[in-house]
């Protein structure tokens, strides 16, 4: 996880704890037997829905998300500039050795497509094909994610019900209510922070992490679809820099007299006359020289 990851979290769930000490003794929001039946009930849910090999890979992939960092989009567009220019200089089949340095899987498979002489429409459909059924796989975890979110406040109310119930059985006996009533109200909390404090922010980073990595697969396959066709590197950067945001492209805008200069234009002297503020854009003549 980025430090600004870490930081963020420990400051809200600062705020959060602070809230429960402002009204009050934070002892009173504990209680052993609402934790369990929203825990004991929601993995029983969970274990019910979905299949255990199932569930081991969202935990994978929740830890995986927060530990490993993921490549930039500059990051992925230098590589494969790198290997745009290498390729020119040694060959196509000077990348079959990439195929073992680079650490991102799908880098990998479009290499080792373009080293064993796939044709640019096979390429493109291979690729286009690992990307849909990453995306349906990933959509397949975010489901599971949020199916369990709605289970935690279920089994929250539930815990709740089963406190009234208790309460309505010991009326008259001090000592049964004052049991039953912390596992009434506290049942119902439990529910709706696990659910909206975790499994939802879990899912919601989940689905974050997959649109960044569609991005940079969509910029690899393009990109190896250019070396495969052997574009200019320098035509390849300013292709693939269509994907980042203005803030993050690193050439300038052309400026109007590097236009005038390419195209041979010309300013007409009623230009450089016309100083006035109020005069409209439009009436700027320019001539062109043929």
């Amino acid at each position: 996880m980025k430090q600004k990851n870490i930081i963020g979290l420990i400051l809200a769930i600062g705020l959060f704890l602070l809230g429960f000490f402002l009204n009050g003794n934070i002892a009173l929001y504990f209680n052993l037997s609402g934790i369990l039946v929203v825990l004991g009930g929601t993995t029983a849910a969970a274990l019910i829905s979905f299949r255990i090999e199932q569930l081991m890979i969202a935990l994978k992939v929740i830890m995986t998300s927060y530990r490993r960092p993921i490549k930039t989009e500059t990051e992925i567009i230098n590589i494969l500039i790198d290997l745009s220019i290498k390729s020119r200089m040694e060959g196509i089949l000077s990348l079959q050795q990439e195929e073992h340095e680079t650490s991102i899987l799908f880098l990998h498979r479009a290499l080792g497509c373009l080293v064993d002489g796939y044709r640019a429409e096979q390429i493109r459909d291979i690729l286009n094909t690992e990307m849909y059924f990453f995306k349906l796989r990933r959509e397949d975890l975010e489901r599971v994610l949020r199916t369990i979110a709605e289970f935690f406040p279920v089994f929250g109310l539930i815990g709740s019900v089963i406190g009234l119930i208790t309460m309505l059985g010991g009326i008259g006996d001090t000592s049964i209510l004052l049991k039953a009533v912390p596992i009434a109200l506290t049942s119902t909390l439990y529910g709706l922070i696990f659910a909206n404090f975790l499994f939802l922010p879990f899912a919601a980073n989940l689905k974050e992490r997959t649109n960044h990595e569609l991005l940079l697969q969509k910029i690899i396959m393009e990109g190896v679809i250019a070396i495969d066709s052997e574009l200019n590197p320098v035509i390849l950067s300013t292709k693939l820099e269509s994907f980042l945001t203005p803030s993050e492209r690193k050439s300038d805008l052309v400026s109007y007299s590097k236009i005038r200069e390419r195209f041979n234009i010309r300013a007409n002297e009623t230009e450089e006359e016309s100083e006035s503020p109020e005069e409209d854009f439009t009436s700027t003549s320019i001539r062109i020289e043929r």
